[in-house]
């Protein structure tokens, strides 16, 4: 933690002083904090209408594999095959180069990931802009507890990390890259962090087949939270989804190409395209796993 910080005494991007705050390196300018501020405020009330996070620290110990609360079980049981699939057969080819792998945990949350990364002995620094005591960074100190070496807890927005140029192994976007509002400029900040060789991991983000799938889906969901909290949720820009044209344009935009996993998520999960054909519903969305790799061209 000392180490880190010691790196990101002052914003490189924006040059504001970090203090450290209930153990999170507060790293969010004055402007970002006004602009976010209506953002988290809604997202944190929908969030506890949802149930999210729990008094009860084992709870965030199941995590990603179960949840204890069984409110988003379906949820985190994508979640968890998705973190299976990462740990089993993607992260390893990156620890047969390197291990202990630093690595940027972009959308922490409550902690999870780099407490799992952190038990295989590599260095994860969380980065969110939502510090709740039971769904942001603040939950994180339930892991905390429990590991001789706490992981580094960052207040930051993607686009302005306070961290120096090739400072990271891996950059892993956690059920995140989608809450960008630029990807151009999201990715850009990711890959400056990366020392030669590092690579983008993309989770859990949704991906469509086409741009106007994922717009309909976008229209759906603002209507229902409009019905139900009184709100859009609409207050950033955010992308909200990825698109097959769009990760084309990624990959020549960053100089790389994208190598897809997809992992199994079950029958009900795969007949789900299929259903929505039937029915005459919008295609659903697709999880993949997107892992940036170095093109020959750009080797």
């Amino acid at each position: 933690m000392d180490e880190i910080l010691t790196e990101a005494k002052a914003c490189r991007s924006c040059g504001n002083r970090i203090t450290l705050t209930d153990g999170i390196a507060r790293a969010l300018s004055p402007e970002g904090r006004k602009r976010y501020t209506r953002f988290l405020d809604e997202y944190s009330k929908i969030r506890h209408a949802e149930g999210r996070g729990s008094e009860n620290p084992g709870y965030y110990m199941a995590l990603p594999y179960r949840d204890l609360s069984g409110k988003h079980a379906e949820q985190w049981a994508i979640r968890g095959e998705s973190y299976r699939y990462f740990q089993e057969r993607i992260l390893p080819q990156f620890e047969k180069d390197k291990s202990p792998l630093d690595i940027l945990d972009l959308g922490a949350g409550n902690g999870w990931m780099s407490y799992r990364l952190a038990l295989r002995k590599h260095r994860p620094v969380a980065i969110d802009i939502l510090t709740d005591p039971l769904d942001g960074l603040g939950a994180a100190r339930h892991y905390h507890a429990l590991l001789d070496e706490r992981f580094p807890l960052v207040e930051a927005e993607f686009d302005r990390m306070p961290f120096s140029d090739s400072q990271f192994d891996l950059a892993i976007f956690n059920s995140s890259l989608h809450y960008s509002t630029n990807y151009h400029r999201t990715l850009k900040e990711a890959r400056r962090c990366l020392r030669p060789g590092g690579r983008i991991v993309i989770l859990d983000s949704p991906v469509y087949k086409k741009r106007e799938h994922g717009e309909r889906m976008l229209a759906e969901r603002h209507r229902e939270f409009q019905a139900r909290y009184g709100f859009r949720s609409d207050s950033i820009p955010s992308a909200e989804f990825l698109h097959e044209a769009a990760l084309e344009e990624l990959a020549d935009f960053l100089g790389v190409r994208w190598k897809i996993y997809k992992p199994w998520y079950g029958w009900k999960w795969f007949l789900r395209p299929w259903k929505a054909r039937l029915s005459g519903r919008r295609p659903p969305s697709r999880f993949w796993i997107l892992v940036s790799e170095t093109t020959d061209e750009h080797r």
